[in-house]
């Protein structure tokens, strides 16, 4: 089967064609899709000749154009011992397939961009879930009218872009809304968005509701019970940048230990991100207030990531370690819910193997990643994760309780290593590998089943 995989998607790719260093150099490809200005090529002086561009600009009049691309991407993940031996599935291998055209529509200052998506799973255990497979279905699909300098991109634009339909969200590295690309069905909101950026400023104002998947075609619905809306400000210089937001969201149907209630929370954050010459840096506060369940709520998260890379040494080494602290609530019967939220955190949070999630956790991760040049590059990382109460449990990533706290008084929840090793073949073609382990702690082996975890996880993707 992992050999299946990486021949079907070989033989759809073709090589990349050769550039010298002062062409134009294509915009980075996104998850989104839309961000990505592909106008330049309008000047036939700053075509390359590479295949793609017939398609990711094609004029069709005067100030009008249409771009288009696809990613295909099979991934392979199989697992011993889910939930540490747990799961209804423990050993479970699967194959998740996922086709993601777009089309991208500029008539003026007018913008239509609609992206489906063919998502399905093969040999999912017990059964798939809305992450795994919802068919063929709508990814995407907006409209919006650009006011003052028109630009695609949201980050290079001058003036307001106002913004009206089906659209993913990626807000600063996505600690609070993201958009859950590493799982097979990302994550969509219905609603409206007003962009303005004026000399490397930019403020976002949203108000949306997060799309639910189904598991067959075209029964994608926007959800009844949970909404976003807030506004999320960055400044950005040549080195380095500040995030300033403020969220807001409802859940008529949140749970957390054990009660089901209507939860009101805002979410202040600020963020300094940077990278210098040798060193890059990313550092991220939220405070959080609001009420559920008739009483106060009262959480935070800090999280820091830090780093050097070696230029000069052999494979270019990159050094990174990672703190992150997630509150969690010290009293179940106080009436004040002290457990952080994530809200609609990226899908694979701290790696490929990621079984909990930012909610009352300490995590500290260090890792290195290198360049072993023509296009492969590898990492090594280890984790460690802690409860930060006692009296709160541990989450999955999207906020279900996985084990609740219990009687147990042990803190260290476990300890994970993994290992990925990444190949660029072409522009457009991809392989990647990953080998994770998760040992579990104390509070693990006092709380139920208490296996190692492992995933080993093959994937490729072709996009354009």
């Amino acid at each position: 089967m992992r050999r299946a995989v990486l021949l079907a998607t070989l033989v759809t790719a073709s090589p990349a064609v050769a550039q010298s260093s002062d062409a134009w150099k294509p915009p980075t490809l996104t998850t989104t899709r839309y961000d990505e200005d592909w106008s330049t090529l309008a000047d036939p002086a700053q075509r390359t000749g590479h295949w793609t561009e017939q398609f990711t600009y094609i004029p069709i009049g005067t100030d009008s154009y249409v771009s288009t691309g696809l990613e295909l991407r099979l991934r392979n993940e199989k697992y011993h011992n889910t939930l540490w031996g747990g799961g209804a599935a423990p050993n479970d291998g699967y194959l998740w397939l996922r086709a993601m055209p777009y089309a991208d529509l500029h008539v003026g200052r007018v913008r239509a961009f609609v992206e489906p998506i063919a998502a399905y799973a093969i040999g999912v255990r017990p059964s798939n879930s809305p992450i795994d497979q919802t068919r063929i279905d709508l990814l995407q699909g907006f409209v919006d009218v650009r006011l003052g300098e028109a630009h695609t991109g949201e980050q290079d634009a001058t003036g307001l872009t106002l913004r009206a339909g089906r659209q993913m969200l990626s807000l600063g590295t996505e600690r609070l809304v993201g958009t859950r690309y590493g799982p097979n069905v990302p994550l969509a909101f219905d609603g409206f968005r007003a962009l303005a950026s004026l000399g490397g400023a930019t403020l976002s104002l949203i108000a949306a509701r997060p799309v639910e998947p189904g598991l067959g075609s075209f029964d994608d619905r926007r959800s009844r019970t949970r909404a976003l809306w807030g506004a999320y400000g960055a400044v950005k210089r040549a080195r380095s940048g500040v995030d300033l937001y403020y969220l807001g969201y409802r859940n008529t149907q949140a749970s957390f230990g054990g009660v089901k209630a209507r939860e009101l929370r805002h979410s202040v954050g600020a963020r300094w991100f940077g990278n210098g010459t040798s060193w890059h840096w990313n550092i991220e506060g939220v405070a959080q207030f609001g009420r559920f369940a008739g009483g106060s709520i009262g959480a935070w998260t800090l999280g820091s990531e830090v780093g050097r890379h070696f230029p000069k040494v052999r494979f270019a080494p990159d050094v990174q370690l990672r703190l992150d602290y997630a509150s969690g609530d010290n009293a179940p019967n106080d009436h004040h819910l002290g457990t952080f939220n994530a809200l609609f955190p990226k899908g694979k949070y701290f790696g490929e193997l990621s079984p909990v999630g930012p909610y009352n956790l300490i995590n500290l991760n260090p890792q290195i990643s290198a360049t072993l040049g023509k296009g492969v590059t590898a990492s090594l990382a280890g984790m460690a994760y802690w409860r930060a109460s006692l009296a709160d449990g541990v989450y999955d990533i999207p906020g279900h309780l996985l084990r609740a706290p219990g009687a147990s008084r042990a803190r260290f929840i476990g300890k994970e290593i993994e290992a990925t090793l990444a190949w660029q073949a072409t522009r457009e073609l991809s392989f990647s590998a990953s080998l994770s382990a998760f040992a579990p702690g104390g509070f693990i082996r006092e709380t139920g089943s208490a296996r190692t975890i492992t995933m080993l996880g093959l994937e490729s993707d072709f996009r354009f």
